[in-house]
């Protein structure tokens, strides 16, 4: 089967092209696809830094580069969670704030455009496949067709 024939080709190959078109513009703003993502998954409330962590996916050491790279640009500051001591939330700065209406923004008219371009019934549709894909992708168990490599055996 050819890389263009499978599913997870043209999944990667369109987020990548996203990724790539958000990461242009960010940079017009001084920030990143990924900081703006970040700004706008943190509430007026605070984040725990843990649901930070799940929302990206990233393994602490790369999320404690990112949160320190936050403050420096003078975007997020931590506070102890007042009821939980042991959890550490992140808050906006005012310039986070300014920041992330920004990246909002961005992301809206992105949304915009694409559903200009896109009609309601197909946009539906890719929605509804890609919920699929999700959850048969969640739910796979592979089957491997090949012998057991010698001691690697749990």
């Amino acid at each position: 089967m050819k890389p263009e024939e499978t599913v997870d080709y043209f999944l990667k190959i369109v987020w990548q092209t996203v990724a790539n078109k958000y990461n242009q513009i960010a940079a017009d703003y001084g920030i990143t696809q990924a900081l703006g993502y970040m700004l706008i998954n943190i509430y007026e409330e605070g984040t725990a830094v843990s649901q930070i962590a799940v929302l990206l996916g990233v393994k602490s050491t790369s999320l404690s580069r990112m949160l320190k790279s936050m403050e420096k640009l003078g975007l997020i500051y931590r506070a102890t969670d007042l009821n939980d001591k042991r959890s550490v939330k992140i808050f906006l700065t005012p310039f986070g704030i300014e920041k992330r209406q920004i990246a909002k923004d961005v992301v809206i008219k992105f949304n915009e455009y694409l559903n200009s371009h896109i009609a309601d019934r197909d946009r539906l549709q890719l929605i509804k496949t890609l919920n699929k894909i999700n959850q048969l992708t969640t739910d796979y168990k592979p089957q491997f067709c090949y012998p057991e490599i010698p001691g690697s055996e749990t």
